[in-house]
């Protein structure tokens, strides 16, 4: 039997406990978890495979490439009832030998209680054998706008981040490093 490495959820976003949660994942043959992290963890390169996240900046610099501690904003796009994201990265760990890549962070929209939102967006890349990559993404969400993104079929954030993850792995198999 295998098991296979989880997001690190801090007990506030603990899967569940939310207003949202999403969970997407792919399996794909032929790249590598270094192939794929490049481009997930630099955000220069987001604009290039992502049509849903636009205007980011690093108010504290640092950037564009996300390590631990580092605070940056973007604008979701698609979303009416979501605005410009506050976030900080919480865990950043490159994939090695035997171990995935763990990247995850918090961000806020302030405004009215009916405006507000906090997530934990979180991501492994991990190899897998058989020259295989996993490539996993979930995020938990608190605030009005996730429970009605959770009323929503399909769920917007599950189709979001869907088409991230299938940008990303094609994006990394187009221009692999």
């Amino acid at each position: 039997m295998t098991t296979q490495p989880a997001i690190n959820w801090p007990d506030k976003y603990l899967p569940g406990t939310g207003d949202n949660f999403v969970s997407n994942e792919v399996i794909v043959q032929g790249l590598t978890a270094a192939q794929v992290w490049h481009p997930l963890t630099d955000t220069a390169t987001w604009a290039s495979y992502l049509d849903h996240i636009t205007a980011i900046a690093f108010p504290e610099g640092g950037g564009p490439v996300l390590k631990d501690g580092v605070h940056f904003t973007f604008e979701p796009v698609g979303v009416a009832s979501v605005s410009t994201q506050f976030a900080r990265v919480v865990e950043c760990r490159a994939p090695a030998e035997g171990a995935a890549g763990r990247l995850s962070w918090t961000a806020e929209q302030d405004g009215t209680p009916e405006q507000r939102l906090e997530v934990l967006h979180g991501w492994l890349v991990e190899d897998l054998p058989g020259g295989r990559v996993r490539v996993l993404t979930q995020e938990t969400q608190i605030g009005r706008i996730a429970t009605d993104l959770a009323a929503q079929l399909p769920n917007p954030m599950l189709n979001a981040h869907q088409n991230w993850l299938n940008r990303l792995t094609d994006f990394s198999a187009a221009h692999g490093r």
